[in-house]
């Protein structure tokens, strides 16, 4: 009689059990959403998104620490130059006007790229990609126009070796035009990464996180604006200080 209560009882314990929800109480749910040890390997977006939120960091930085580099070279290329203005054999010239129209290309390029971003930040694709090939054809005509300044001054008979002031004149304006040259690589690869914009494609951009995304496009802003503003600064100091 008493096995035969304890059976009842154990029965009515295990339907109240179940009827409340307590039955598997202490199981976790694997990864197929049955009861079960979690499956190896598991969590894998986990580690996506923490690469993700990662990333605008160590892009941000490791540019940082490239510019500082670039800073540097061209402070104490700044220092020689003020030095030897004020020794012999300096004989200035004029500066191509050419150098303005580039400087004129050059700071446009700086608002196009900001009206990329703008794009980019509305997922406006189409607009997104146009203002970048913006970008890209404006740094180009800078580089042009460059080199078609060195020609006017070749015309004068102006060469690298000339004197000290046209040595250092071709110099910083070469390591400007060498360093803007990367950035015209970056913004030719942000434009290969930029679907097309028509019709809901994704284009290859769709391969990349937005996050991880953004980061390169905020990577290649930082350097694009850098040297933008350092160009700004050579041009001040070779046309007022000769």
């Amino acid at each position: 009689m008493a096995v035969t209560v304890t059976t009842k009882t154990r029965e009515v314990s295990r339907v109240t059990a179940k009827g409340i929800g307590l039955e598997g109480l202490g199981k976790r749910p694997n990864g197929n959403g049955s009861k079960g040890p979690r499956p190896p390997g598991g969590g894998g977006g986990d580690q996506q998104q923490r690469r993700e939120e990662v990333a605008p960091f160590q892009y941000r930085i490791g540019m940082w620490v490239g510019l500082a580099a670039i800073l540097m070279m061209f402070a104490a290329l700044t220092s020689a130059y003020v030095f030897r203005s004020g020794s012999i054999g300096w004989q200035p010239f004029s500066i191509p006007l050419l150098m303005w129209v580039s400087t004129a290309f050059i700071l446009a390029s700086s608002g196009t790229f900001e009206l990329a971003r703008r794009g980019l930040k509305r997922a406006d694709e189409g607009g997104y990609r146009r203002w970048l090939i913006a970008s890209l054809a404006l740094g180009l005509g800078f580089l042009a126009s460059q080199l078609l300044a060195w020609r006017q001054l070749v015309g004068q008979g102006v060469y690298l070796a000339t004197n000290p002031h046209s040595s250092f004149f071709y110099v910083l304006t070469g390591l400007h035009g060498l360093h803007l040259a990367g950035g015209i690589a970056g913004l030719a690869y942000l434009i290969s990464r930029a679907g097309s914009g028509g019709g809901g494609g994704a284009g290859k951009s769709a391969e990349e996180g937005s996050v991880v995304r953004g980061a390169k496009v905020e990577a290649v802003g930082i350097y694009w604006h850098f040297i933008d503003g350092l160009w700004v600064y050579l041009f001040a100091l070779l046309f007022f200080w000769r």
